[in-house]
């Protein structure tokens, strides 16, 4: 008997080879350029079989309107809204995929999918599927669940081989179309209106796409609401009080108290200065302050949750400076290697019966890297080894990511990507820092201030989570005071500050935001943001300490205009949150796929109606905003 397996890359399909096969497999060229075959003998479910392994190049099939629709001038925009679908292998190597796909299902029996284990990669088995049972309609179909390309996972998934999830794939049909009809709608709206109104400054016959995605311009809305509340703040004074204390100034060891130290003022800043001045003036006249209080109590710092997909990317943008575009191309490449599980997943918990301890011996044996030594310390017991907390968040489908092999290729940011999931790993399976917290309150003419110390007892995992600090590395040490002391303060100031703007959005805030709102997936979120920066409508500023993402003057007068036409659905987050939560509601079977579908498209379909009517807005609006009131065609 022959069984065709399937995987989504041609690389995931040679790693499986490779290891149930033990790297002795023939391989063949096909139709298809980069989609190899193998084959080798194998024992599966008792009986002796061949396997036959080849792999689809991500979506198999495409979905589109039909050459009637393609034209954007053969019908007005809005019939998108109810013109037919279909979904079908598109022109090109898709095609040679396919007729491999056909030829080996003639000679097969049973057909096992290895597609990724999420959403998308449920809907391209179904892809799969229906290609396979269109040359071969007997073949037995099973669906192959994993979540690293390690001997471990791959043979525990042949051994537990289970039906496809036609929730799951309905969900990616229904977001598939929606996107679909959304997005070609609106976005030949607003070039056909556009296009043609101003110069863009192409070439002779070029067209500025003005591109519209259901969840692109909710997180454009995010960076726009962001620049409108930096544009709309009012710059305010502020006063607040600092109160010095300074005891003798002699040279102390360092494990004594110190000598002098700066009190914060209980009220914190007030924004009428002759009432600070006033305030002021009872403390200059009192001199004197008495230490009402000294409170010391133990201070904890958390290691680390799992790493979900979004976490990884918030902490990798902050820390590595790397877009969320690059930290999954790299994580996808460190997982088709081995060295790294599945990169996209929402679990932020380990189960119980995951072998934690063995990972944390494989990078124990990793002698070269510098976090060996921490590792071995764990994995012998000199450090507590601690089970991980849970984040609150699993979607059965995988674990959370973490390392799976060591790696050994080169020194970039690939290196550095893995090494942060490594330390994180360990980070996670380590005990928190522990300190000891003291705050000092004092009161000096009838006003309250205090200060606040910090020192470190324990490291524990901040020795190898070296992202993270916690107080100074000497410590924050206070005078030694004690309750009912005096002493006159050595300087008692009233300092004028100014209060500030919001700061631009980071990509890690972005992200957060985006989470926040159900906007997007964890495998799409770092798509929607680089969309931004390719569509010409927000930058990324690389300069300074951290990276921001603004709008610019094309986005912020996009949003602008359907903010004057009151449609708040197109770029406020509320309408896209509450799509995926029904999209996710068919992945679990709760809801149906039609259902979700129809009330969507109905939504953005009013809401397209009402932005016809006032397509003059868009054009004043760009105008305006981009062109200064020109820029006419």
């Amino acid at each position: 008997m022959k069984v065709l397996n399937v995987a989504e890359k041609n690389s995931v399909a040679k790693a499986i080879t490779d290891i149930l096969s033990n790297g002795r497999a023939q391989q063949q060229s096909t139709q298809a350029t980069w989609c190899k075959v193998y084959s080798f003998p194998y024992t599966l479910d008792g009986r002796d079989v061949e396997m036959v392994f080849t792999s689809v190049s991500g979506h198999l099939l495409e979905l589109d309107f039909p050459p009637q629709f393609k034209s954007w001038r053969g019908c007005r925009p809005g019939d998108l809204f109810s013109a037919p679908v279909r979904k079908q292998v598109p022109k090109g190597e898709n095609e040679n995929i396919e007729r491999n796909l056909q030829s080996l299902a003639r000679r097969c029996q049973q057909l096992i999918l290895w597609l990724d284990c999420d959403r998308e990669g449920e809907n391209i088995a179904f892809e799969v599927l229906q290609v396979c049972l269109s040359a071969n309609a007997r073949m037995g179909v099973r669906r192959a669940r994993f979540s690293a390309l390690v001997r471990s996972d791959i043979l525990r998934a042949l051994a537990g081989l289970v039906a496809p999830n036609a929730h799951e794939a309905a969900a990616v049909d229904a977001r598939q179309e929606i996107d679909l009809r959304v997005g070609a709608a609106f976005t030949r709206l607003q070039t056909l209106l556009l296009g043609d109104r101003f110069d863009w400054g192409g070439g002779a016959g070029e067209r500025r796409v003005l591109s519209y995605g259901p969840c692109q311009f909710p997180t454009l809305g995010l960076l726009v609401q962001r620049e409108w509340d930096i544009k709309a703040h009012v710059r305010e004074g502020t006063w607040t009080l600092t109160l010095r204390y300074q005891g003798e100034a002699a040279a102390r060891p360092a494990t004594t108290p110190a000598s002098s130290c700066l009190f914060s003022w209980d009220r914190g800043c007030l924004f009428d200065r002759s009432a600070a001045a006033l305030l002021h003036s009872f403390c200059r006249a009192a001199n004197a302050a008495q230490v009402e209080s000294v409170r010391g109590s133990p201070a904890r710092r958390r290691a680390p949750a799992p790493l979900s997909t979004l976490e990884m990317q918030k902490r990798a943008s902050r820390y590595l400076r790397l877009s969320g575009e690059a930290v999954m191309r790299l994580a996808e490449e460190l997982y088709q290697a081995g060295c790294l599980s599945y990169p996209r997943t929402e679990t932020d918990q380990f189960d119980e019966r995951y072998d934690l301890r063995a990972l944390v011996a494989l990078q124990a044996r990793d002698g070269s890297r510098s976090w060996a030594r921490y590792a071995a310390e764990l994995e012998s017991g000199t450090r507590a080894f601690v089970w991980p907390r849970g984040g609150g968040h699993d979607d059965k489908a995988h674990p959370p990511i973490h390392p799976t092999a060591a790696y050994r290729g080169d020194m970039g940011d690939k290196a550095r990507l893995y090494e942060f999931v490594v330390r994180h790993f360990l980070a996670c399976c380590s005990a928190d820092a522990e300190g000891e917290e003291t705050r000092v309150q004092v009161k000096c003419g009838g006003e309250g201030f205090h200060a606040t110390g910090l020192m470190i007892n324990a490291r524990n995992f901040l020795d190898v989570y070296t992202y993270w600090m916690w107080g100074s590395p000497k410590g924050e040490a206070l005078p030694a005071l004690r309750e009912g002391d005096c002493f006159a303060p050595a300087s008692i100031n009233l300092v004028e500050s100014h209060t500030a703007p919001p700061h631009r959005l980071t990509e890690s805030d972005l992200i957060s935001k985006m989470e926040q709102h159900g906007i997007g997936t964890d495998a799409t979120v770092a798509d929607h943001i680089q969309k931004q920066l390719a569509r010409g409508y927000a930058t990324k500023d690389e300069s300074g300490r951290t990276q921001t993402l603004a709008a610019t003057s094309l986005g912020e007068a996009l949003i602008g205009a359907y903010s004057r036409m009151g449609l708040g659905g197109l770029w406020l987050p509320g309408l896209r949150g509450s799509i995926e939560a029904g999209i996710a509601a068919v992945a679990v079977g709760r809801r149906s796929k039609e259902s979700v579908l129809g009330e969507a498209v109905a939504a953005f379909a009013a809401d397209y109606a009402a932005a016809e009517t006032q397509a003059h807005v868009l054009e004043q609006e760009v105008g305006d905003v981009v062109f200064g009131g020109g820029g006419g065609g």
